[in-house]
């Protein structure tokens, strides 16, 4: 039985998702932001008994499923159908390879990339390791984001200043940098959506003309020291094997492909 989800439900929902909690990264965040009664949001479950067995969540046009096996795939589907504006819908790949069957609309983007997270570091890391790396605050929002720009992987980003202090406010992300010796501001690390449970990392770069320095890996060091003595899992998303293979030095393992699919309104 599907049916949508009310705060009475969130001990069950959370015994679902957060043993989960880099792969269910959205669902948490979007739910301790905006609850179950939010306009912008609706959850729904499916039930064995009362046994909560899977989940999907609207937040504004953006759907995302999880569930720990089988799941009414058929039944979830209906749902996502009857919503009539462009929409997005992502999750795991064996999750949404069988959903995608029954989408019954134009597929405008359809993108994989190789998911991975991170409990522990694979080495420890000392202060006096990480001694140079600062936390972003607003002073340094213009020109970190005039940094990132001059990255070619992040030239046609979005990032803006009155984001980084939404992220800041909210505290849904957060920025840690590294200048040279001669007070550049050389690279940087950040999260987003980050929630109780999890985080993910994002906008890792290094000025051009400074890689292979070790720059943006003492960012991520500190940054992953930070996140998981709070007791957060750490994610994060990746196009090819030789970027995963620096964030698998620092103990990232691998947990599958996340698919997004983007469908055009009906």
């Amino acid at each position: 039985m599907i049916r949508k989800l009310t705060k009475t439900d969130h001990a069950k929902v959370m015994e679902l998702v957060e043993p989960k909690a880099a792969e269910n990264l959205f669902i948490i965040g979007n739910i301790e932001a905006f609850g179950y009664d939010s306009d912008m949001q609706e959850v729904w479950g499916e039930w064995e008994q009362d046994k909560l067995i899977a989940v999907l969540q609207r937040y504004r046009t953006y759907f995302v499923i999880y569930s720990e096996g089988e799941y009414d795939i058929r039944g979830f589907a209906k749902i996502i159908n009857a919503h009539k504006q462009r929409f997005d819908l992502s999750g795991l790949k064996h999750l949404i390879e069988p959903l995608e069957t029954y989408i019954d609309r134009y597929v405008r983007v359809h993108k994989e990339t190789y998911y991975a997270a991170c409990e522990t570091l694979s080495y420890p890391v000392s202060a006096e390791q990480i001694e140079q790396v600062e936390y972003l605050t607003s002073a340094d929002y213009e020109e970190n984001i005039d940094m990132l720009g001059s990255i070619p992987e992040f030239s046609t980003s979005n990032l803006t200043k009155e984001s980084r202090e939404d992220a800041e406010k909210n505290k849904t992300g957060r920025t840690y940098f590294i200048r040279d010796e001669q007070g550049t501001m050389v690279a940087s690390a950040s999260t987003t959506a980050e929630n109780s449970q999890s985080a993910m990392i994002v906008g890792v770069g290094t000025r051009p003309g400074y890689e292979r320095q070790g720059y943006a890996t003492k960012c991520m060091e500190k940054l992953c020291t930070a996140l998981l003595a709070e007791g957060k899992s750490l994610c994060l998303f990746y196009d090819n094997p030789a970027a995963g293979n620096i964030y698998k030095r620092l103990g990232f393992e691998d947990i599958g492909k996340w698919t997004m699919i983007r469908y055009e309104a009906d």
